[in-house]
Parts: structure tokens; C-alpha cells; sequence
């Protein structure tokens, strides 16, 4: 039997933890199966919908038949989890994946209807991908589909090296493969005003940090606030530091809540620098710099900046969710300046 002594506050603290452990995986593993279950009890039902409506299709409204009918019959007994709408869900299901052995354990039925819902299919396959890899919840799925994930990352990126980190093909080689631009920040629920400081934005950002992470990217961690860099007799705070375990880099974000500056990148390039000689170590790559601002001149970024450069990047921050219209007519000013630097007009 074993000896009160040994039943200290630190073994029964590890011993109880030990089977909250066991009690969580087993509740997360019975809900995982639920959900698997009723995505293939879904696909089933989708599948058996559209073999019925084949038998059919010489008459143009038998589908639309079938589905009412089959809603009036199940709705009383089983709810409105079998609405019309609801079947027309299940039978798109099958159409877009018909093969049940694609399907992913890890992803439920309200993230499938998200999937579903896009009809590009790169695109699709980029965020099922992504929400299996980073673990995303489909509030989180959602959000990232609605702030226009996958356009963001084709605006600095090819479609081909977006696919292929996402189905971990390749590591990404540089900054720009993980960081957007714009970056959009409604989570903070912060309206555009000129009397915020820039300390309300680093605020708004540490209490919605998951957020925040989530919109970041792949591979980050949260590291310091207003991390104070020694510089002899001079005292700096860098705003914000992260680290990128797939870049192996340190990440400084300089906040600023008015129209980039050259001397805005002069103060960030200080961080970077004094992080790169006092930081990081000599089997990290070099440490990154993003200047978040509310607007930026892109030309005065380059003039400013060396032409080799590949560690300083300025990202502008929206504090809403952008429109379709308002993504394609930002999308269309970056094809349309990235023309004129091909032809090389001014």
C-alpha cells in the first residue's frame, strides 16, 4: 500500500492530471467519432439521393420532387436536420466528394457545408487542407474563408507553392509564402479612428491573441511586448516579437496607426538588426521585420529599402472584413502597378 508520504501535493497534482488526461482523450476521440459518423451518414444519404435521381432524370422536376418528398417523410421523425435545403446539402456533398474514402475524420459536418460551398476547387482543397493541418475550428474556418484567405496569399505567391505548403510538399523558402498583405483585423473590434494610439492597437491585439495568431499564419508563437532593446545608454521597445519555427526566425511587428514612413522602416531595420547580431542564433535564419501600418506607399518601401532585401516587409491592416468587390479592386490595383513595373513605366 502505498505510504501517505509519498502522496505529496506535487505527485497528487501530476496523478490527478494524469487521468483528466485519459478522461479528455476519450471524450474528444467519442466526439470525433459522432462527428465522422454523421459526415458519413451525410454522404450516404447524398449518395443514395443523387443514384435515385439518375433513375429519374428524364423528368425535370423529379429531383425537386424527391427532395420534398423525402423532407416530408423524415422531418416529423428526425428534425430539421432534414430539410430540403439540408438534403440538397447532403446530395452536393456527394457530388463533390464521391469517393468516401477522401473524406477527413478530422473535419465535421459544418465544416464540410462550408467546404461545400466553394466552387473553385484549388481553392477548396487549400482550405480543407489547412483546416486539418492548423486544427482550425469552423467558426475559425469560416473567418478565414470570409476575410479571403487564399486570394490574400495568391497576391504575393503562385498558386502552386500555396498548394504545396499546405499539403506539406514544400517548406516555405520565404517571408512573403506565410505572411499576408493586407492583413485583416476585425477581430479586434476596433472602428477606423484617427485618435487611436498605436498602443490601443498592441492592446486590442495581446487580448485577441489566438485571433491574431490565426491570422498571422502558419508556425507562430507569441514571444514579447514592447521587448526593451539595450542600445549603450539608449532604451527601445520593439511592439510586438514572435518566432516562425517553419522560417526558424525571429518576427519583430512595429505598429503604426498613420501612413508608412521612411523612417519607419529605419527604426524597425534597428530592431532587426540588433536582433540579429544579439537574439538569434547561428542556426536561425535572419530575423524578420513587418511594419503594420494603416497605409503605404509601395515604391517608397523599395526606394527605401535595399533591392536584395528579404527581411522587411510592410503590411497594411484593415479592421474589417473586406467586400468581394473591394478584394477584386485591390487585387486589380496590384496587378495594374505589378504590370507597370514589368514594362517598367513610372
Amino acid at each position: 500500500m502505498e505510504d501517505n508520504r509519498s502522496l505529496s501535493n506535487g505527485n497528487i497534482k501530476e496523478f490527478v492530471d494524469e487521468i483528466r488526461g485519459i478522461i479528455d482523450q476519450a471524450r474528444n476521440h467519442a466526439a470525433r467519432s459522432i462527428d465522422n459518423t454523421r459526415v458519413l451518414m451525410y454522404w450516404n444519404i447524398g449518395k443514395r439521393i443523387f443514384e435515385k435521381e439518375q433513375q429519374g432524370k428524364d423528368r425535370a422536376d423529379y429531383g425537386s420532387f424527391l427532395l420534398r418528398t423525402l423532407s416530408k417523410n423524415l422531418a416529423p421523425a428526425y428534425g430539421s436536420g432534414f430539410s430540403v435545403r439540408q438534403l440538397e446539402m447532403c446530395r452536393q456533398f456527394y457530388r463533390t466528394y464521391p469517393i468516401a474514402n477522401t473524406l477527413c475524420s478530422q473535419l465535421n459536418w459544418s465544416q464540410y457545408k462550408l467546404l461545400i460551398s466553394i466552387p473553385d476547387p484549388d481553392k477548396r482543397e487549400y482550405y480543407q487542407l489547412e483546416a486539418v493541418n492548423e486544427c482550425w475550428s469552423k467558426r475559425q474556418l469560416e473567418r478565414q474563408i470570409n476575410s479571403m484567405l487564399y486570394e490574400r496569399l495568391l497576391m504575393s505567391n503562385d498558386k502552386g507553392k500555396v498548394l504545396a505548403v499546405a499539403r506539406n510538399e514544400r517548406q516555405p523558402e520565404s517571408p512573403t509564402e506565410i505572411i499576408k498583405d493586407p492583413m485583416v483585423l476585425e477581430f479586434l473590434g476596433l472602428e477606423k479612428r484617427p485618435e487611436y494610439y498605436e498602443r490601443d492597437f498592441e492592446s486590442a491585439i495581446i487580448s485577441h491573441i489566438a485571433d491574431f495568431l490565426l491570422e498571422m499564419g502558419k508556425g507562430f508563437s507569441f514571444v514579447a511586448r514592447q521587448k526593451r532593446l539595450l542600445i549603450e545608454d539608449d532604451e527601445y521597445f520593439a511592439d510586438l516579437v514572435f518566432y516562425n519555427r517553419l522560417l526558424r526566425s525571429f518576427v519583430i511587428i512595429e505598429i503604426k496607426n498613420h501612413k508608412l514612413t521612411h523612417q519607419d522602416l529605419g527604426q524597425l531595420q534597428l530592431y532587426v538588426n540588433y536582433y540579429d547580431r544579439y537574439e538569434k542564433s547561428e542556426d536561425e535564419n535572419p530575423t524578420i521585420g513587418i511594419l503594420l501600418c494603416s497605409d503605404k506607399n509601395d515604391t517608397a518601401v523599395k526606394l527605401t529599402l535595399p533591392e536584395d532585401n528579404r527581411t522587411i516587409l510592410a503590411s497594411k491592416y484593415q479592421l474589417y472584413l473586406p467586400t468581394t468587390e473591394q478584394f477584386i479592386a485591390e487585387i486589380n490595383e496590384v496587378k495594374r502597378i505589378a504590370g507597370l513595373k514589368n514594362t517598367g513605366k513610372r
